[in-house]
């Protein structure tokens, strides 16, 4: 139980502290890597004809305004993410955007929602970092109706995602405290097994466990790369506890270890994931 407080604590100080701000500060760039993965999720509302959707571990919240507007004034959609930085900026967008969306600050595992409340339960790359993830989908399924869809995205493995793992495998030699990542732990690969994400829906309470591999083109100004990962991940992390010599070698080493996705004014990869629906199980 220590260890799992522990764990939960390390996650609310990441996304409250250095973690939530740098994606605050890089929403506009990370928006629109991601934005093929946000059309997705619009496109399974509107398959569901859903009218009340939650978006767990809604960040910034393009996904939950994208919702929101594709809902129109009869339906509601409600954000939720443990970070206050970032629900500020999500709040701060919706209304900038004149756009009717409502967000919590809360940890999704554990938040008392009001029970049977969503007809659908959404995330993009929201659901990896639960300390109990049978604990945490089996609350969102209690916020769930009887038969209601949960439709996520998840990456898949680190080997499937070589762009994503770059920075800390050139970086390595130079920053001997770089934060391990733990193949079950929370964090960006913690649902790349789909038969554990299996077994953690049927055990929540949901039924009808549909897990597909998804592979996305996603693309990222090559003027933003540096700032991608200076600030973001591992390298992004560690980076500003060094000095400035230290600092200077590992942002050149690292460049030039994503040369291979470099395309002129553009940075191109493939993100290799999950998209994983089920149904809330009848009583």
């Amino acid at each position: 139980m220590d260890m799992e407080r522990r764990s939960q604590d390390e996650q609310a100080a990441r996304w409250n502290g250095p973690g939530g701000h740098a994606w605050v500060d890089a929403q506009a760039v990370l928006d629109e890597v991601l934005r093929p993965f946000e059309d997705l999720l619009v496109e399974a509302v509107a398959a569901e004809r859903a009218e009340h959707v939650l978006d767990v571990g809604c960040g910034t919240g393009g996904t939950t305004v994208a919702v929101a507007r594709r809902l129109g004034p009869a339906g509601r959609c409600v954000g939720v993410d443990i970070s206050e930085p970032m629900i500020t900026a999500a709040r701060a967008r919706a209304e900038r955007e004149g756009t009717a969306v409502s967000f919590i600050r809360a940890d999704a595992q554990d938040h008392v929602f009001e029970p049977a409340d969503f007809d659908l339960v959404i995330s993009r790359f929201g659901v990896m970092f639960f300390n109990d993830p049978v604990q945490a989908f089996a609350n969102l399924r209690r916020a769930a109706r009887e038969g209601a869809g949960l439709r996520f995205i998840a990456w898949r493995s680190p080997a499937e995602n070589p762009f994503m793992t770059t920075a800390e495998r050139a970086a390595a030699p130079l920053l001997p405290n770089l934060p391990a990542r733990r193949p079950d732990g929370p964090g960006q690969f913690a649902f790349a097994d789909a038969e554990r994400v299996h077994r953690i829906l049927e055990e929540s309470g949901w039924s009808g466990i549909d897990i597909r591999p998804v592979d996305v083109t996603c693309t990222l100004p090559e003027r933003e790369l540096v700032g991608y990962f200076t600030r973001l991940g591992p390298v992004g992390q560690v980076l500003p506890e060094v000095d400035e010599q230290t600092r200077a070698r590992v942002v050149e080493t690292v460049r030039a270890a994503f040369e291979p996705f470099v395309h002129g004014s553009e940075v191109r990869f493939t993100a290799a994931c999950w998209t994983v629906g089920a149904r809330a199980k009848l009583s």
